[in-house]
């Protein structure tokens, strides 16, 4: 038989700690505030998170989307320069964003923290970024949950994720059968490396033997400090052109997979895109290159190569497109068109086909970035 212990086991003793968990709450309550709309109905700390839906009775044929994520491993960084408060403006990007590209407008947000001890400034920093991102994109806040996991997490360690919901009328979705020859490719400008692709920067920085606080003139910053610059939110100035009924066919978000995979996904199969790298990606992204030696194919499937938005648009409104995006702040430049397969292919230029399971159209990424952004396309 076994001896009983002489001493009770706690759930304080087994590494979960209630009370910090009480007071994260407390010191988020502030950052949680500013993040509402005025559809939300109750407080922080329900069981359940509430949205009034019943302007949605006005619409015609109202479709809900839905999407979720986390930031990947660019937590390792933030932890390794223990500095929190911007990873979650990333998690608010990566999941708004990719419900705009439906045409729908974001309405309402959940967050997951999972860590394996509560310290309540860290969580509650987190949050403050969640919260700052739903201000930048309108999105209500409206609940979270933080797990504490001793055991499975080391102290210091964490994971985010977050799952919003939008809506939009049936009949003005966006997508590949909005899609038509000579449609213009617009390209918005990403914010750096934005939430994908960190594997490959902390293997390549690892192999260089560099610190994540080592000062890098082109960057004019720390390394760490360029790499955890919060994903760019472009939900606002994209609801603006998909409110303004100009010829707006598809949006993509460039996320994993990189520009061409990501743009494929928004094309009707057998179509193509021809996009030009017209552009000068960031110093970041030649950093990385340089120091991996990694090749153009792979550093382009990686990153987003400073483009965080494509948008399809129709040939006679696009600079009208382009009007409203500056007045909302937005920089876009046209990158490229949707050709005829039979004469805007261009021979000995690899295609990009369909991407994550979706049968969709084809892109070739042609020409070469401007020599002085320092991206080339052999190592």
């Amino acid at each position: 038989m076994s001896t009983p212990r002489s001493e009770p086991i706690t759930y304080a003793g087994a590494g979960v700690d209630v009370h910090a968990g009480d007071r994260a709450v407390e010191l988020m309550k502030d950052s949680v505030r500013r993040a509402q709309r005025p559809e939300v109905l109750g407080g922080l700390g329900g069981f359940a998170g509430m949205f009034d839906a019943s302007a949605l009775r006005g619409m015609r044929r109202p479709v809900l989307a839905t999407s979720t994520d986390g930031v990947g491993t660019k937590v390792a960084i933030a932890q390794a320069m223990d500095v929190h408060d911007t990873i979650g403006q990333d998690l608010v990007g990566m999941v708004v964003d990719d419900i705009v590209v439906s045409g729908a407008e974001p309405l309402f947000m959940t967050d997951y923290i999972a860590c394996g001890r509560v310290v309540p400034e860290r969580i509650a920093a987190i949050v403050s970024g969640i919260a700052r991102g739903c201000e930048l994109a309108g999105v209500a806040l409206v609940g979270g949950e933080t797990a504490e996991h001793p055991g499975l997490l080391d102290p210091d360690e964490y994971d985010v994720a977050g799952a919003a919901t939008g809506v939009v009328e049936h009949d003005q979705i966006l997508g590949p059968h909005r899609v038509e020859r000579g449609d213009v490719v617009l390209a918005l400008p990403s914010s750096g490396l934005h939430s994908n692709g960190y594997s490959l920067v902390r293997r390549v920085v690892a192999a260089a033997g560099w610190e994540w606080d080592r000062h890098v003139d082109e960057l004019g910053r720390t390394l760490g400090e360029e790499c955890l610059e919060p994903t760019r939110i472009y939900t606002r100035a994209l609801l603006e052109v998909v409110r303004g009924d100009l010829g707006l066919h598809a949006l993509s978000h460039v996320t994993g997979g990189g520009l061409a995979a990501n743009l494929a996904r928004v094309l009707p199969p057998g179509e193509l895109a021809v996009v030009e790298r017209v552009w000068s990606p960031p110093p970041v992204f030649g950093l990385v290159q340089r120091l991996g030696r990694v090749p153009l194919d792979d550093l382009e499937q990686t990153l987003n190569m400073g483009v965080g938005f494509v948008a399809v648009v129709a040939a006679g409104t696009a600079s009208r497109v382009q009007e409203v995006l500056a007045a909302q702040g937005t920089d876009s430049w046209v990158v490229g068109v949707v050709a005829d397969p039979a004469t805007g292919r261009q021979h000995g230029v690899p295609v990009v086909q369909g991407a994550k399971g979706v049968d969709g159209g084809a892109v070739q990424l042609v020409g070469d970035y401007p020599v002085a952004a320092g991206v080339t396309r052999t190592q």
